[in-house]
């Protein structure tokens, strides 16, 4: 029984008419396209070295797009169903040669026919499960790198088991809070140190006493009173100025019952000298 005939062929097609290559140059080329899916197709005849590959290639595309803008396919969803080469016109030409004689010359063209029609059911259900996990590795790889992102390294086996975030330990934050203080607080001058002079040198210059500190202690006289001492002098001369006044209100006669009491104000100061000395 014979075979489907050119134009019974099922499918949506592209023909390239009276092209300048031989059909057996391009059919060598469509051998390599036959049966498969457009996109490999496209491949192979991207990367193919062979100059008819360009021709096949620009039918290929022609037949994909009549595919889908005439009949409305996918065009992820299509293969190369059929690709043949028909000979065309051959183009004759003559050559002079010796002793008055001529040769011809043949210019061969052809006509490249690609068809290309939708997948079966099964390889398309095959190709849509093979897209989806595709799309699930994808998006898996990119929650995982979001995960990690913001430092959760547990496994798919823990998260589903509830195992709770490690956060790191007091002691751990703690001694990377110091060693990250001890960078910042290091000058530019401690750059070639290490972090413990650093720190070192960092506490000896706080520790050392200013020059304003340094004079103010040097104005202050040796032996000079305290501040409690004062205080308590300058309580005592209050307390002498409020047992004389009610000696002024009193008459003269009690003089000497007066006095007795500013002799006993005056010892606490007598005191406070004595310890001024000491």
């Amino acid at each position: 029984m014979p075979g489907l005939k050119t134009n019974e062929r099922e499918g949506t097609r592209a023909v390239l008419r009276h092209t300048r290559i031989s059909a057996y140059k391009v059919r060598e080329v469509l051998d390599l396209v036959r049966g498969k899916p457009v996109h490999e197709a496209e491949d192979i005849l991207r990367f193919s070295d062979r100059d008819a590959a360009i021709t096949v290639g620009k039918v290929l595309h022609s037949a994909v797009a009549n595919a889908e803008n005439n009949d409305e396919l996918d065009p992820e969803e299509l293969y190369v169903s059929a690709c043949f080469a028909d000979e065309g016109t051959t183009i004759k030409r003559w050559r002079p040669r010796a002793r008055g004689r001529a040769t011809r010359i043949r210019k061969r063209t052809s006509h490249i026919t690609v068809i290309v029609s939708r997948l079966p059911e099964e390889q398309l259900q095959r190709l849509q499960a093979r897209r989806r996990a595709e799309q699930l590795a994808q998006r898996a790889r990119r929650v995982a790198a979001a995960r990690r992102a913001e430092g959760d390294t547990r496994t798919r086996a823990e998260r589903r088991a509830g195992v709770a975030i490690e956060e790191p330990a007091p002691e751990e934050t703690e001694a990377l809070e110091t060693d990250t203080g001890d960078a910042t607080s290091a000058g530019p001058g401690d750059a070639g140190k290490p972090a413990d002079e650093a720190a070192t040198g960092l506490v000896s210059e706080t520790s050392a006493p200013s020059a304003a500190e340094a004079e103010a202690e040097s104005d202050v006289e040796v032996g000079a009173p305290t501040q409690p001492d004062v205080a308590e002098a300058e309580k005592t001369a209050a307390e002498a100025i409020a047992a004389e006044e009610p000696a002024a209100e009193e008459p003269v006669a009690d003089e000497a019952e007066t006095e007795e009491p500013a002799e006993d104000t005056e010892e606490p100061a007598a005191d406070t000298e004595e310890r001024d000395e000491k």
